[in-house]
């Protein structure tokens, strides 16, 4: 496979860690700041490890909220560093359902409902002018995902 880059976009509870493992997790490397508690900068880190599995070739798969288009950019840029593919998969998946699953998360993985809506209010839809080569709307469906290319 060509490496690809598969930036996820959606609000906490939207769903974008099941579509990974449902979706891109035989495929696509993980980077997800979800998994960098003990990281004083999550965001160099992720650069690094976006990185280095594009330098070696292999695709990677961004899991986090990427609400704004300055959060996508630098990742876009890295992706166009080593030729690689860009996609952008979006849970549009609405504040009300997002709370319902964020409610009943337990632990570490349970946000304050005001995380979602602050995300919420910052969302950007992903558009094709910002480089990506393909942007897909992702919706749950039947406890499956339907992914439908944008228009």
């Amino acid at each position: 496979m060509d490496p690809e880059l598969a930036i996820l976009v959606g609000l906490p509870g939207s769903g974008k860690s099941s579509f990974y493992r449902e979706r891109l997790q035989a495929t696509h490397e993980l980077v997800s700041k979800d998994l960098m508690p003990s990281v004083r900068d999550r965001g160099a880190r992720q650069a690094l490890l976006v990185d280095q599995a594009l330098a070696a070739g292999r695709p990677v798969a961004v899991d986090n909220t990427n609400p704004r288009r300055a959060d996508r950019a630098p990742l876009i840029a890295a992706a166009r560093a080593h030729g690689a593919r860009v996609v952008a998969y979006v849970l549009a998946t609405p504040v009300k359902e997002c709370l319902a699953r964020n409610h009943g998360r337990e632990g570490r993985a349970r946000v304050p409902p005001v995380a979602i809506h602050t995300v919420a209010k910052r969302m950007e839809s992903p558009s094709l002018a910002e480089g990506l080569d393909a942007i897909y709307y992702v919706r749950a469906e039947g406890g499956g995902f339907e992914v439908v290319p944008a228009a």
